[in-house]
């Protein structure tokens, strides 16, 4: 049995629903597995079925054992949906309202014989909570981050003084995980030196590395589906004694952060650990994002170490704790790890060191 779609139906008869209609690629690949491009699945208290076109008929035969394959008719996969939902006199059906664009919303509204039931992360909700076979994967994804982190410190110690750029360190993260088991980035990685770095999101460039830049090095990859997320910063040359007062607060706010993560506490109390720390040693207004977020399927999920979140943690959820100081003009610092919410407090996945790593 499909523990994961017994959960949704156990969501589904809350609701009232007869069925639900998921359309959200992620959302999908959780319940059936499936990993192709084009895809509805709908579930009813009795029926779990996937439907694809021909294209994706043998592959999600092969990864869908569970399910129901149905090749979609001319009428699209929406209307073959509507097809089953009128065959087994559903009338009430939930829909993914953050998922559905306008012009099938409308198509579902001229269906006036079905009542549509707008849903909110009700699938999501479930993927929260990481289940031991999820969280191995994380585990290897960030130990290939890991890995990739070990191998780019020698590659920019030979080659920084040759011109090396942004993307040339991007480039050669992305090709060393997928050599070693990623089968692709969970994001674009984020590398930026100089005064770059103050720049949270900064796109790789042709810029090069020098004496006294910080380096912020964001980065992470996929592997069976499950993405990794990681950051370090170190400096070109020995550090200033500003260098070190950022990097060491930012570092401070990390430790205290991840020591505090327990069950039951809410998300922006966790986020306040860190942020309480930067703020009192005068850069509260230079760390403007939040302190984390969930991590699977998708690299930026639910819940969130924010100022604004209130859901609580629990066990099994896996989020970064990424506490940062960007100071236009002169730099930036961030340290991420990601974490696994356990008994005890955490299991942190990242073992990368943290203490400040001089290149010269």
């Amino acid at each position: 049995m499909n523990k994961r779609v017994q959960k949704l139906r156990e969501q589904m008869e809350a609701l009232n629903l007869d069925s639900i209609l998921i359309s959200n690629r992620s959302n999908i690949r959780y319940l059936s597995g499936f990993t192709g491009s084009s895809a509805l699945v709908y579930i009813t208290k009795d029926k779990q079925i996937l439907i694809t076109d021909f294209r994706y008929i043998e592959q999600a035969t092969m990864q869908c054992p569970e399910f129901e394959i149905v090749n979609q008719t001319t009428k699209g996969l929406i209307g073959t949906a509507m097809e089953i939902a009128e065959s087994h006199k559903d009338k009430h059906i939930g829909f993914e309202s953050d998922h559905t664009n306008y012009s099938t919303y409308l198509s579902l509204k001229e269906r006036s014989c079905f009542n549509f039931v707008p849903t909110k992360e009700v699938v999501e909700n479930l993927r929260q909570i990481k289940d031991a076979a999820e969280i191995e994967k994380l585990r290897e994804a960030e130990r290939i981050g890991d890995l990739a982190f070990s191998h780019i410190i020698p590659f920019i110690t030979m080659e920084y003084k040759n011109g090396l750029t942004e993307t040339d360190i991007a480039l050669e993260l992305e090709r060393f995980m997928r050599m070693h088991g990623a089968s692709g980035n969970s994001f674009n990685p984020i590398v930026a030196a100089g005064s770059k770095s103050s720049l949270c999101h900064a796109v790789p460039g042709k810029e090069t590395l020098h004496e006294g830049d910080f380096v912020v090095m964001d980065f992470g990859c996929i592997y069976e589906g499950y993405c990794s997320d990681m950051t370090r910063t170190v400096v070109i040359g020995q550090p200033s004694e500003k260098h070190l007062e950022i990097y060491n607060t930012v570092l401070e706010a990390q430790q205290a952060a991840l020591a505090a993560i327990k069950i039951g506490m809410k998300g922006k109390e966790v986020d306040a650990v860190a942020r309480k720390i930067i703020a009192d040693a005068g850069y509260g207004d230079y760390f403007g994002h939040g302190l984390g977020h969930s991590v699977g399927i998708d690299i930026h999920e639910n819940p969130r170490f924010s100022v604004a979140e209130e859901r609580t943690i629990e066990k099994g959820m896996v989020l970064t704790v990424e506490p940062g100081i960007y100071l236009p003009g002169f730099g930036g610092v961030r340290i991420e790890d990601m974490v696994v919410v356990t008994e005890e407090g955490i299991e942190n996945l990242t073992h990368s060191k943290k203490e400040l790593i001089i290149i010269e």
